[in-house]
């Protein structure tokens, strides 16, 4: 059996058209993070819930590797609380005072979707942040004793996330961020 030049030629382009089909089915998906905006509101811990403004944060995601991204980002929280004052034997009296904290940074993210096979509604991470944070201190009017509050962590800013985002649309997803820190909901906005 004698083939033409054009039939052999046809079972070339078929015989790779079907190995390139079976490589894009082994091949996973190649998702980029970057490009988002993430906005969010939500509340901080310990002794601030009760007595403190409910926090805000803002990032935006780089790309920089493949399932990892790094965000510039800016928060704000501020808080109630109270020291007491006065001579232990005589009186004692409670003034409080409202503390201001802007932590400025880079928060890490590192994705796990390829890893746990999600869907492509879905984006899981790991993330973690570190920068400093901008403090104000305003005292009760009448309070003359120390105005020194040492929470311990000084001007460094420093907390571990984990998180979600759902996919509502391509554009847009609605996500939590749970840390040791402050947890927030927000929307994520992708570019």
């Amino acid at each position: 059996m004698k083939l033409s030049i054009n039939t052999l030629l046809l079972i070339l382009v078929l015989f790779a058209a079907g190995i390139t089909k079976a490589q894009e089915q082994h091949i996973q998906r190649q998702e980029y993070y970057g490009n988002t905006l993430n906005v969010g509101v939500g509340l901080g811990y310990y002794g601030y819930v009760g007595h403190s403004l409910p926090v805000l944060h803002a990032d935006y995601e780089f790309d920089i590797a493949r399932n990892f991204t790094l965000a510039p980002f800016i928060g704000y929280y501020s808080y109630q609380n109270y020291n007491y004052w006065g001579d232990p034997h005589y009186q004692y009296r409670d003034y409080y005072y409202r503390e201001t904290v802007i932590p400025i940074g880079v928060k890490a993210f590192y994705y796990f979707d390829n890893l746990l096979n999600a869907n492509s509604k879905w984006d899981f991470y790991l993330a973690g942040s570190l920068g400093f944070a901008i403090r104000s201190t305003v005292w009760e009017t009448g309070y003359y004793g120390g105005t020194t509050v040492n929470d311990g962590s000084g001007p460094f800013y420093l907390d571990i996330h984990v998180g979600a985002e759902y996919h509502i649309t391509k554009k847009t997803g609605l996500y939590i961020d749970l840390s040791t820190g402050v947890s927030t909901l927000g929307l994520g906005f992708h570019f």
